[in-house]
């Protein structure tokens, strides 16, 4: 498996992952004991996850085309 399909399923699991916290927090809020901080939190390691992943894929982006450029030289 090549890293960038790694890193994009890095990106999904970083999407799935915000999504569950930002869910847990509605469903805690309508309930009355949502647990805002935690979910935060959770949060904004999802975002981390996905930026990580994202900076893979730009990574392993840039490395391809300087592998192209020296190919067709």
């Amino acid at each position: 498996m090549d890293a960038i399909s790694i890193a994009r399923g890095g990106v999904a699991a970083a999407e799935r992952r915000f999504e569950a916290a930002a869910s847990r927090i509605v469903q805690g809020s309508a309930a009355g004991d949502a647990d805002l901080a935690e979910g935060m939190v959770e949060m904004v390691q999802a975002k981390h996850q996905f930026s990580a992943n994202l900076q893979v894929i730009r990574f392993a982006d840039e490395m391809w085309r300087a592998l192209l450029d020296i190919q067709g030289r």
